[in-house]
């Protein structure tokens, strides 16, 4: 599984991402719709009318300005309809291929891209690649190209981070951030003491939607810690969420203490980002999108800062997902695919992909863009830097249990208690019977890689 990584390909540049990952990106969940041609019905004024839709918020408005040029510059009359949707996108998307509402071209992600394609979303793009599109666009398999097709072509990548208040750190007299759990936890109170004539609380997540919370944190702790950030063990090909029970036992113990902003249980990314631009809240894990958040989004009032995120025990076992790869892919139930491509060909010019990176969305994987484009003046940036700790696991097997899906039921825990041990023994008896089934039915292979290191993986984008 390791060889199918394509390392070689990915050192070739330093990826670092400014922009968001997993569905963590979206504001209150609700959808906009950016109208930016004339025509308000398909095929008006005899364009070709497409849609686009994203979950993408940080970017948004980059994104339409750039929809507003093709619209106005391109000569083969398309009209593109940008729609922009919160939390709910899988869920949107999913019902607009039960319809016949599905997009022409989809925003897709390291973990959306392997479903989207197990579902039938996506179309394949090679007829439209010639060879000097393909040696442009390094493709990884698993992550743009599947049984030997490509679906994406990548853009930039992202590292994790824990983000913190320098300024409540500094009340606090706290001069270093966590580096261990229980770190975390006592940082996370004295910070709430400090902070409380304020209404400033030490901890916060987006536990709105507890995959993208847990998606931008316990992964990452997980990871650094040595243990797959999905609870899929590498050496022995089976799932084991075992690690993950002091790092959840930890942010219980935030809440439990006061030291957790009050309402994160409907608590929304973009939300706790204006939260902390004012100073509430002390510290947080998120993507490297957020040195362009608090630049363009919410511009900041306090001083930040990035720091890696802390382990279980200190010590570094494993490596920070480094993630990226894909931006755009045709969907499979176009009309119009050739129509829907010259956007997507647009979109991966190179003068989006260079504005992208010096605008600060993002420095791309793309080896020519990244050589030639400037590094984004943008406060915070430096703390994102890949360093020695970051890298790129391997593809995991995705399954669907049945019952209650991890990140759902570590929340559950966290807000009514029980017995944690007894929590993860139901979630590995699931997700391996779930596992087994798409072994025997769907072809998937899992085979067990005993000399697995996580700790090798870190290392291979720094500087």
């Amino acid at each position: 599984m390791m060889k199918r990584m394509l390392m070689t390909s990915l050192s070739l540049v330093l990826a670092l991402g400014l922009a968001a990952c997993g569905n963590g990106n979206s504001s209150g969940g609700g959808n906009a719709v950016e109208g930016t041609g004339d025509g308000a019905k398909a095929g008006s004024g005899g364009k070709t009318k497409i849609s686009y839709w994203t979950g993408d918020r940080h970017d948004a408005d980059f994104v339409k300005e750039k929809v507003a040029e093709f619209n106005s510059t391109n000569t083969d009359g398309i009209e593109v309809e940008l729609v922009v949707k919160g939390d709910d996108f899988d869920t949107a998307l999913d019902l607009s291929f039960q319809t016949s509402d599905a997009p022409d071209v989809i925003r897709v992600k390291e973990n959306t891209i392997q479903t989207f394609y197990k579902k039938g979303f996506l179309a394949p793009i090679d007829e439209f690649l010639n060879d000097e599109l393909k040696a442009k666009f390094p493709a990884m398999p698993d992550l743009n190209e599947f049984d030997g097709k490509r679906y994406s072509l990548p853009n930039y990548g992202t590292t994790m981070r824990l983000v913190y208040n320098k300024d409540l750190f500094a009340k606090a007299g706290i001069e270093h951030p966590p580096t261990t759990l229980q770190e975390l936890v006592d940082t996370a109170k004295k910070l709430t003491e400090a902070g409380k004539a304020d209404g400033a609380y030490g901890f916060a997540l987006n536990f709105k939607s507890p995959g993208s919370a847990f998606g931008r944190s316990a992964r990452v702790v997980a990871e650094m810690s040595g243990y797959g950030g999905f609870g899929y063990d590498f050496k022995t090909a089976r799932y084991d969420f075992s690690g993950f029970e002091p790092i959840i036992n930890a942010f219980k113990q935030i809440r439990d203490d006061g030291s957790m902003l009050p309402g994160v249980e409907s608590l929304d990314i973009d939300p706790l980002r204006a939260q902390f631009a004012e100073g509430k809240i002390g510290m947080y894990m998120s993507y490297s999108s957020e040195p362009g958040v608090y630049k363009n989004q919410f511009p900041a009032k306090i001083d930040w800062a990035a720091a890696p995120v802390p382990t279980i025990d200190g010590t570094v076992k494993g490596a920070s997902g480094f993630l990226g790869g894909q931006w755009l892919a045709l969907s499979s139930k176009s009309e119009h695919k050739e129509a829907a491509w010259k956007f997507m060909e647009f979109m991966y010019g190179d003068q989006v992909l260079t504005d992208y990176q010096e605008k600060g969305f993002g420095i791309s994987m793309v080896p020519s863009i990244s050589a030639a484009a400037k590094t984004p003046d943008v406060n915070g940036i430096e703390g994102f830097l890949p360093n020695k700790y970051d890298g790129v696991w391997p593809v995991y097997p995705s399954v669907a249990p049945q019952g209650m899906k991890s990140d759902d039921a570590f929340f559950k825990y966290m807000l009514n208690g029980g017995d944690l041990k007894a929590v993860i023994a139901d979630l590995n008896k699931r997700y391996n019977a779930a596992l087994d089934s798409v072994i025997a039915n769907d072809g998937v292979k899992a085979e067990p890689d005993a000399g697995f290191d996580p700790a090798a993986l870190g290392g291979k984008f720094a500087k």
